[in-house]
């Protein structure tokens, strides 16, 4: 099957693959669009089944992230990249210079930062071969550094907005929050739960991330597989993507989803179904750019933490209107906000003279 024919290509600009073989890097970049600015999206390391699952990620993920920068008002693309993981290729300073190498070669078209499987250290190795890399280590004033407590701060600010759509309430005081993962943004998103009064249900494939979350907050652990289907207020997907689904949306038991996964629904057509169910969707690209516009703010430079902070906080007021434009016309979150995505895409296509 060609590239152009996978069900999940949108009209990418380019797909680029790329190997080291001193290192063993195996890398995909996809660039969905340079319309708004760089393409621009965090590296995921990760082990795949199979290379085409690889592809499928990276495809849907740059997509994401196309919308993601639209929706936030951001002088970024969309872009995003993959690092195929293996016990015979073990993350090292080498690879990922070998790794910043490879997105050196694209001239800027891509900006790289990082997600699952890589660290603001892992960044600091690939930007001594790149200029077009943030999520550095913080220095000075200037905003920067670990995008993951500001991705948390959004999405903390999201539930908030979802659950007094939903639930009428002002506070999240006793509502009951099961957080899907509890790696970097999953405890810092624990951490503002709790100290707002939320009672937490996690789970973690990690024990690791469990028991430091543990330690920090008290919580309800419960196994991975049981978490989706929790008798909960809210779940907030904080893990991997693909996970509302024809089989599972049937039998959740949340009323608002609201979390930092990306990619949470399998189809678009599961947005319908959450609707018909009258659960509550916090489209995920809206919820969690909170990490990325601390991106865009380190990239672009002149930014403080409070323009950040500022900046973050406007979250909330996008995720309100798309739940009372969702009340009033009864069509689903999902549809709604990547309308408002393609539209602003297409508006600067026109801009540029592409139409």
């Amino acid at each position: 099957m060609s590239v152009f024919d996978h069900p999940e290509f949108d009209s990418h600009e380019s797909l680029h693959y790329f190997h080291d073989e001193t290192t063993g890097l195996k890398a995909i970049v996809a660039i969905h669009s340079t319309a708004l600015g760089p393409g621009a999206g965090g590296t995921r390391r990760w082990v795949y089944e199979q290379d085409a699952d690889a592809l499928t990620d990276v495809l849907r993920l740059s997509r994401g992230m196309t919308y993601k920068n639209a929706v936030a008002g951001l002088k970024f693309g969309g872009g995003k990249a993959v690092i195929l993981a293996s016990e015979d290729t073990p993350k090292s300073p080498q690879l990922l210079r070998a790794f910043g190498r490879s997105v050196d070669s694209l001239g800027g078209r891509y900006v790289t930062a990082e997600d699952v499987g890589c660290t603001v250290d892992d960044m600091r190795y690939v930007g001594e071969e790149t200029e077009y890399v943030s999520g550095l280590p913080q220095t000075g004033t200037d905003a920067g550094g670990d995008p993951s407590p500001w991705t948390a701060i959004g999405c903390f600010d999201g539930i908030e907005a979802a659950v007094a759509a939903r639930l009428g309430k002002n506070s999240l005081e006793g509502i009951r929050v099961a957080v899907q993962g509890v790696g970097h943004v999953g405890l810092h998103l624990c951490k503002l739960l709790h100290e707002a009064g939320a009672e937490l249900i996690i789970s973690d494939v990690n024990t690791d991330h469990v028991k430091q979350t543990l330690a920090e907050v008290p919580a309800t652990v419960v196994a991975p597989n049981e978490l989706l289907f929790a008798d909960v207020d809210v779940l907030a997907p904080c893990a991997l993507g693909n996970i509302l689904t024809s089989t599972t949306i049937p039998k959740l038991r949340a009323t608002v989803i609201a979390g930092a996964a990306n990619n949470q629904l399998s189809t678009p057509e599961d947005g319908a179904r959450l609707a018909e169910r009258d659960i509550l969707y916090a489209p995920d690209y809206v919820i969690n750019a909170g990490g990325i516009i601390s991106v865009a703010a380190e990239y672009y430079g002149g930014a403080s933490e409070d323009d950040v902070r500022t900046d973050v906080g406007r979250i909330k007021n996008r995720l309100e209107d798309i739940f009372e434009q969702a009340k009033r016309t009864g069509r689903p979150t999902n549809e709604l906000a990547d309308e408002l995505a393609r539209s602003l895409v297409a508006a600067a296509h026109q801009d540029n003279g592409a139409l």
